[in-house]
């Protein structure tokens, strides 16, 4: 049996680029739509969203999905509250639910909700911990405006942001 290796983005002390690893984000996860190739109005949250992913070295499995949403809240200048705005923009919107219909396409909506429901609570203790590890977090990496980030080091931009106390997978491992 052949096994795949991780991705190089999810090693915490990864020292490729924001745009490597987002590149290598894309080369893997090829069954998601590419907001690259959508108007630009239109993929500003898909594309976010991935970035976040390779920010926080977050895979596409439902475990780390789900994990995503409250870690960018409480590590990104992208909160809760603007969350909500999103969800009610006609023009984001529809972006939102692209990722949705990406995992039922991949899933089906039976399995969807099943995991969750089977994920929950075995991620809810670490999203505990990590609540209180962002308490005292004071400076957020940029949601939307991450282009000045794309030439830097995920472990520059992870360590400047101290992003590395919340990302499990190391080389080290």
């Amino acid at each position: 049996m052949i096994k795949r290796s991780r991705p190089k983005y999810l090693n915490k002390h990864s020292i490729q680029t924001l745009q490597q690893g987002l590149e290598e984000y894309y080369e893997i996860n090829f069954s998601i739509t590419d907001p690259r190739e959508l108007p630009p109005e239109f993929a500003q949250i898909l594309l976010a969203h991935d970035v976040t992913h390779v920010v926080l070295g977050c895979d596409t499995n439902m475990y780390d999905e789900i994990k995503l949403l409250p870690l960018s809240f409480w590590t990104s200048d992208f909160k809760f509250g603007d969350y909500l705005n999103t969800r009610k923009d006609p023009k984001i919107r529809p972006a939102i639910d692209i990722m949705y219909h990406d995992l039922i396409k991949q899933h089906g909506v039976l399995w969807l909700y099943c995991s969750i429901l089977f994920i929950l609570p075995r991620l809810l203790p670490e999203v505990i911990i990590i609540w209180f590890k962002t308490r005292s977090t004071r400076k957020y990496y940029p949601f939307f405006d991450y282009d000045s980030l794309l030439k830097r080091s995920l472990l520059e931009i992870r360590q400047e942001f101290n992003l590395l106390p919340l990302i499990k997978y190391s080389h080290l491992d």
